[in-house]
């Protein structure tokens, strides 16, 4: 069987957002995403947007940090060997 490229291309891709949205509330889903109406707490969820933007950063920091420790653990060890 073979499908239609356009048929393929034309098809509605759900992000993982969207269902976790529907599944928390199928009519704001329905209203955002079949209606087109705007969310009425866009103040809310700007705060949330920059909200996570901050956690991002601090997760990286976090990350490097966490590199860094090790390296530095490495090149301890190794100096005490070295002696």
């Amino acid at each position: 069987m073979q499908t239609d490229l356009h048929e393929v291309r034309s098809q509605r891709w759900l992000r993982a957002s969207e269902v976790g949205q529907f599944v928390y509330c199928a009519r704001a889903w329905w209203l955002g995403n079949v209606r087109g109406l705007p969310s009425a707490n866009t103040e809310a969820l700007m705060r949330g947007a920059q909200a996570h933007r901050r956690h991002s950063w601090r997760v990286r920091a976090a990350r490097v940090f966490a590199a860094l420790g090790l390296l530095l653990v490495g090149v301890a060890l190794w100096l005490l060997l070295m002696s």
